[in-house]
């Protein structure tokens, strides 16, 4: 838990406790619609649409139907299995909730998350044709829920830092390469996303700016190691 300072009439105070935020209805209505719109089961399948149907350059000569096949893929690792897991642990009662509110509850879905983010970075090397970046993308998600499970153990780290700050750094990376003329537009909307999600878990009081930011640094790194690793 980080340290908050507060100005009282007695002076400047300190105070380990999670900053309280009341937003109106509509303020929390929209900060919770950007919450579970950029949901990190689902910034992964965003990415990956991106490269495959709006910057295609990584794609050049695929078919329709091989993009689509990517697509499958990554939605039956990234969000289909993910999503039932969590839904069958609720079952089960191995967690208290399925918006994993405490650190506890996010040990397990890390976990179960981490081998089907390995297991699709795995075919994907594995496969002809299959572009370098996307590749390395696969394995930046993978790392960062990996360093997100060890994280854990220290704070609540933001899972929906993580999974913005690796996209976004991921597409700050293919700004490098030359055939991506289009990408600085889309990094900044990106960026901008970010911020605005960031501000949407502060305001309902789901994170610290610690967690967060810490969040947004443990994808950042996941994407730079993997980007030097594969």
């Amino acid at each position: 838990m980080s340290t908050q300072l507060f100005i009282t009439p007695e002076g400047l105070q300190q105070s380990d406790e999670k900053p309280s935020y009341s937003p109106g209805p509509v303020l929390k209505g929209l900060a919770n619609f950007l919450s579970y719109l950029f949901h990190p089961v689902f910034v992964p399948m965003y990415v990956i649409a991106f490269l495959l149907f709006v910057e295609p350059f990584l794609f050049v000569g695929a078919s329709g139907p091989e993009k689509v096949l990517t697509l499958g893929r990554a939605f039956i690792n990234y969000t289909f299995f993910p999503l039932i897991s969590v839904l069958l642990l609720k079952g089960l009662n191995l967690i208290s909730s399925i918006k994993l509110k405490e650190r506890k509850d996010r040990i397990i879905p890390f976990i179960i998350c981490n081998i089907w983010y390995f297991w699709i970075w795995y075919v994907w090397r594995g496969l002809p044709g299959v572009p370098h970046y996307l590749i390395v993308f696969a394995l930046g998600v993978f790392l960062a829920s990996s360093m997100g499970l060890l994280s854990n153990i220290y704070l609540k780290i933001s899972m929906h830092g993580i999974g913005l700050g690796t996209a976004t750094t991921f597409l700050c990376l293919l700004t490098f390469d030359p055939s991506s003329t289009n990408i600085t537009i889309y990094l900044a909307l990106a960026m901008l996303i970010t911020g605005l999600v960031g501000t949407s878990r502060l305001l309902l009081s789901a994170h610290t700016p610690r967690e967060y930011y810490m969040g947004l640094g443990v994808g950042a790194l996941a994407v730079m190691i993997a980007n030097w690793v594969a």
